[in-house]
């Protein structure tokens, strides 16, 4: 998941943005300008400092500041907005789209804060903060999209590019800033532009509202344990879960917090189905329990207040306006890739659930599978079909280890090295945050800094994500990127290692996957260094297939005692295993997606949303052993913001994308180490960013558009005819 700042060019689109940040990166840093008036003593507006080209002041960041940063960053925003919209030359790319390229520099670097304030230490105080000022940016961004004279300029400028076309990333950068005024209102009437900011403004508040429900009952709801009730855990998931009682004053207890991190490896372990049914009711009610932190009323406003908004622009549904410029083009042909999909994962998961009954059964369990018992019995099933322990394969699965094994895949790919800073050198915004300089293995010429936060904590939101605080750009001075990897595994007690699941190592390799994406870049603008969203989650997605690789297997899955790699036999079986659980997997993911553009694609006239999610899924022949990745209540990827609505698809349409440029490397003499399509990897697919069409860039990777067939076999399905 892509995390973002406000977008410099267009704020209008960053709204949504602003409450969880899930859109692609668009933000750019410039050396200030006119320093007499802009020159200011607030920390979070003032131009990063020290080496590295500055870096943001994470130590000096007080809550105080914030309010105030952001109203004057909106201020000299719009001060940069005038100049540009009042300028008296003809319009010209130079004057206007690049103008607007470095607009907003000083309330860029207090997003940096914002979104650290938001997404990793929020508190009490800032949500207060963020539900004051979420109306108060949405009035802003709507002053930009909706300033009359700018986007006359910025049509100008578009209408004599396709006149006299100019080069290919100029030409690109115009594009995309055309359409983002187009598409959010610019060419409006003064009544209707009104009502769009209007619903804008109320949505603002909503997807604030949203998040902080969520993040509410995740903080709020703990399940304690006793010392009798750790039946089928691990030593050092005891430990970590000892720890984080005694971080919450209950020393001598047991705490699974209601997070997924916590969360999925006791419903996997745990011989207490009634705690497991505790624990896993707990998790999926968020934002569902009927209280002050119930989400629905919030679901059915946002979903009235979209549909609403993109009817001023003459579009039938929320879905047609979002995919217009996307690589689907529209929601029949999302719809068709998820139903082409859907019936094979719905089968696998009665097979998996006949399997995991067969086993019940012989235990005497005296039991009917529930959602519960899931994960539980497909461990169980695993270790028959397969011989794997899931437990046994967490021991060569060491955090850091796996890290450095990132490090190593970064250097054979893309010639990048890692070595890590000073402590004290750079600021960070908490202790367990470390950095790491990057640089290109050859030159030694510096590319950025890596900063990562993996631990789980109070006032951080759940999952995992990347951000940048800098991007790459050129066209104003070199500017390196500052990025970072944001996780939740659960710290371990003083000493012990960080032992993780199979499927969240790969999570690891999937977000940092996204890090290395802004290191490639190759941009000249800051417009381009975002991206089409059912294409940004291909080159993470990519990245998760090195992590089973011989040379990273042999050399960083070792044993977290005894320091030995993974037995062959071992890896020869989590390799048989890899299609296992599948239908578990796809199904629970497939499920959210299909409800997110169902939603989108529904009449929210006096709808319910807690009825429209079942008898939707119950339409989809949604089996009932399991639920949706993201039940609604808490789908903060499609209601916390705009980032990933009628988007969800996208990680599937991705990973078509993933699976077949997996067998480019498959079919490599040098497989996936192969240095020829590695090259290859980084020109097209990674250093390009949104410079260029994605289906353009994968072809020139490919020399051919992707196929689904790939994808259905990674997955163990029947592979359809052609």
């Amino acid at each position: 998941m892509i995390n973002t700042h406000i977008s410099t060019t267009l704020k209008t689109i960053a709204l949504s943005a602003i409450v969880l940040f899930t859109s692609c990166n668009q933000k750019k840093e410039t050396a200030v300008e006119d320093t007499e008036t802009k020159e200011t003593t607030n920390v979070l507006l003032a131009e990063w400092t020290g080496p590295y080209g500055g870096t943001p002041a994470f130590d000096k960041m007080n809550l105080d500041d914030l309010k105030p940063a952001l109203e004057k960053g909106m201020e000299l925003n719009l001060a940069d907005i005038d100049k540009i919209a009042n300028n008296p030359d003809a319009p010209t790319f130079e004057n206007t789209i690049e103008e607007l390229e470095r607009s907003g520099e000083e309330l860029n670097r207090v997003f940096s804060y914002y979104g650290i304030l938001s997404g990793n230490m929020s508190s009490p105080e800032f949500r207060e903060i963020q539900k004051e000022m979420a109306p108060k940016l949405s009035e802003f961004s709507s002053k930009i999209s909706q300033n009359e004279k700018l986007f006359k300029r910025v049509k100008t400028v578009y209408e004599n590019s396709l006149k006299t076309p100019l080069k290919a990333d100029q030409q690109r950068v115009v594009q995309l800033t055309y359409e983002g005024f187009a598409m959010n209102g610019a060419e409006l009437d003064e009544e209707k532009k009104k009502r769009y900011a209007a619903i804008n403004k109320e949505l603002s508040e909503l997807y604030t509202n949203f998040s902080n429900n969520i993040l509410a009952d995740e903080e709020g709801y703990v399940t304690y344990l006793t010392k009798d009730q750790l039946s089928g855990l691990s030593e050092p998931l005891i430990k970590s879960y000892a720890k984080a009682a005694t971080d919450r004053g209950q020393e001598g207890k047991y705490a699974v917090t209601n997070t997924r991190s916590s969360m999925d490896p006791f419903l996997k372990y745990s011989n207490e189905r009634e705690l497991r049914k505790k624990v896993w009711e707990t998790y999926y009610s968020r934002g569902d329990n009927g209280d002050d932190k119930d989400n629905n009323e919030n679901i059915a406003k946002i979903l009235k207040l979209r549909k609403e908004r993109v009817g001023l622009l003459g579009y039938d549904n929320y879905a047609d306006w979002r995919l217009q410029n996307r690589m689907a083009k529209n929601p029949e042909n999302a719809m068709k890739l998820m139903n082409a999909v859907w019936p094979a994962a719905i089968a696998r998961v009665k097979e998996e659930v006949a399997d995991m009954q067969a086993v019940a059964d012989a235990n005497g369990d005296k039991i009917t599978i529930e959602p519960w018992d899931y994960r539980y019995y497909a461990e169980k099933v695993r270790k028959k079909k397969y011989d794997l322990d899931s437990d046994e394969v967490k021991q060569y699965l060491q955090l850091d280890k796996l890290r450095e094994a990132m490090f190593f895949v970064a250097g054979e790919l893309f010639n990048f090295k890692f070595t890590p800073i000073e402590e004290g050198k750079v600021a960070v915004f908490h202790e367990d945050v470390k950095v790491w300089e990057v640089n290109d293995k050859t030159s030694g010429v510096h590319i950025g800094l890596w900063y990562l936060d993996p631990f789980a904590r109070t006032g951080k939101r759940s999952g995992a994500w990347a951000t940048t605080y800098r991007s790459h750009t050129t066209f104003d001075g070199k500017k390196t990127v500052l990025g970072s990897n944001n996780s939740n595994f659960v710290k371990p007690a003083p000493g012990e290692p960080v032992l993780v699941s199979w499927d969240d190592a790969t999570t690891f390799f999937h977000e940092f996957g996204h890090a290395l994406h802004f290191f490639s870049s190759e941009v000249r603008y800051p417009t381009l260094n975002g991206g089409v969203r059912d294409y940004t989650e291909f080159q993470s997605q990519l990245l998760e297939r090195w992590l089973s690789t011989d040379k990273v297997i042999d050399n960083y899955l070792v044993h977290y005692k005894t320091g030995e790699p993974m037995p062959k036999a071992l890896i020869d079986k989590v390799k048989k295993a890899a299609t296992f659980n599948q239908g578990f997997g796809t199904t629970e993911y497939l499920a959210s997606a299909l409800m997110d553009m169902k939603f989108h694609l529904a009449d929210p006239t006096n709808i319910d949303v807690d009825k429209f999610e079942k008898e939707t899924l119950a339409e989809l022949k949604m089996p009932k052993e399991l639920v949706m990745r993201h039940r609604t209540p808490h789908f903060g990827h499609v209601f916390s913001g705009e980032g990933y609505a009628t988007a969800y698809y996208g990680y599937m349409w991705a990973d078509v994308l993933t699976s077949d440029a997996a067998e480019a490397f498959a079919e490599a003499p040098g497989g996936f180490y192969d240095k020829e399509v590695a090259a290859k990897l980084v020109k097209y697919l990674f250093a390009p960013r949104n410079a260029m069409d994605p289906a353009e860039a994968y072809r020139k990777f490919r020399g051919r558009d992707a196929k689904i067939e790939a994808l259905m076999k990674d997955r163990g399905f029947p592979v359809p005819k052609s």
